[in-house]
């Protein structure tokens, strides 16, 4: 099991971050995902021999959400 942390800039609100979760959610390599709602920080946790950091990075952006 493999940890990333992440700063997305739309998950300090709830609305983001409710669909943020769903999204990760629905990945199956991904064991978990902590949001850190006061600055956008989220940890997940993942199998990293299933799905890569670049993997996971590209999903979240292909959601329209902004990593930085």
């Amino acid at each position: 099991m493999e940890t990333m942390t992440i700063h997305i800039k739309e998950a300090t609100a709830e609305k983001p971050i409710q669909s943020l979760e769903d999204i990760l959610a629905d990945v199956p390599e991904i064991e978990r995902a902590l949001v850190d709602v006061e600055d956008g920080e989220v940890k997940i946790s993942f199998d990293e021999n299933q799905i890569s950091e670049e993997q996971i990075i590209k999903r979240i952006q292909l959601e329209g959400f902004h990593i930085g």
